[in-house]
């Protein structure tokens, strides 16, 4: 059985979609492939978004906002957006999602602590529906 993929995506690939791949990554394993792009991608990581994240022990600050191909949306079993509308190609047979959550940009930590826990349950509740934990 192969593993399944996802792919997180947001407008500008810098906060949510970023700390969705870091803790879907970070909670799965190898057990999920994941993928983060955005719409119109920002230049650089929301580094609020970032130090959050370093907070609970992931490190982010090597990633890089990139741009939504149809190839990465074709290649995804699961395609998860946050805020970026129609932007997303739909392909039969993909299964959509849409996490309604605060857009983190030009916000300090201390507003993105809640996006990130946010972020982590909803995380939590797909690893358990698309890969659950094998029985030891």
């Amino acid at each position: 059985m192969s593993k399944p993929s996802v792919l997180f995506v947001c407008v500008h690939n810098a906060g949510r979609s970023q700390m969705a791949a870091a803790w879907l990554t970070h909670l799965a394993g190898d057990r999920i492939e994941v993928r983060s792009a955005g719409s119109a991608p920002a230049g650089a990581v929301n580094p609020a978004a970032v130090e959050a994240m370093r907070e609970v022990g992931i490190d982010m600050s090597a990633e890089t906002p990139s741009i939504l191909t149809v190839d990465a949306v074709r290649a995804s079993d699961v395609c998860v957006t946050m805020g970026c509308g129609d932007a997303c190609p739909v392909f039969p047979g993909k299964r959509y999602l849409d996490w309604a959550l605060e857009d983190p940009a030009g916000r300090g930590v201390e507003a993105v602590r809640p996006i990130r826990e946010e972020i982590r349950k909803l995380v939590e509740g797909l690893i358990a529906e698309i890969a659950p934990a094998r029985p030891a």
